[in-house]
């Protein structure tokens, strides 16, 4: 399976998880979005460094675009394949709605 394949794969299940398993629907306020946004700026700067300096590289049959660096472009940003983006959403997703759910559990909500 691709990079691409799996990015995707984990884009649809935080967002499942979030608005149909534990229905917290985070992605559906503007508090989400702006702190994303904050978070995807940082994960941009150190994706960008790790493979600009190409301490981590891809395989280019597994992501969009070429195994060519460059800045922006050839489905790249920040020189990090733009599947980054989608584990990282994933990722910070799952972690919030978690966060969420044990919270409103904890305190005897859910």
């Amino acid at each position: 399976m691709t990079y691409t394949a799996l990015s995707g794969i984990a884009v649809v299940v935080a967002l499942v998880l979030d608005l149909a398993v534990v229905r917290t629907r985070v992605v559906l306020t503007r508090q989400w979005w702006i702190s994303y946004a904050i978070s995807l700026a940082g994960q941009l700067a150190v994706n960008g460094w790790l493979t600009g300096r190409r301490i981590v590289t891809y395989d280019g049959a597994a992501i969009l675009g070429t195994n060519h660096q460059q800045f922006l472009g050839d489905w790249r940003i920040c020189y990090a394949p733009v599947e980054d983006i989608g584990f990282g959403f994933a990722l910070i997703l799952v972690t919030v709605v978690s966060w969420r759910w044990w919270a409103a559990r904890d305190a005897g909500t859910q």
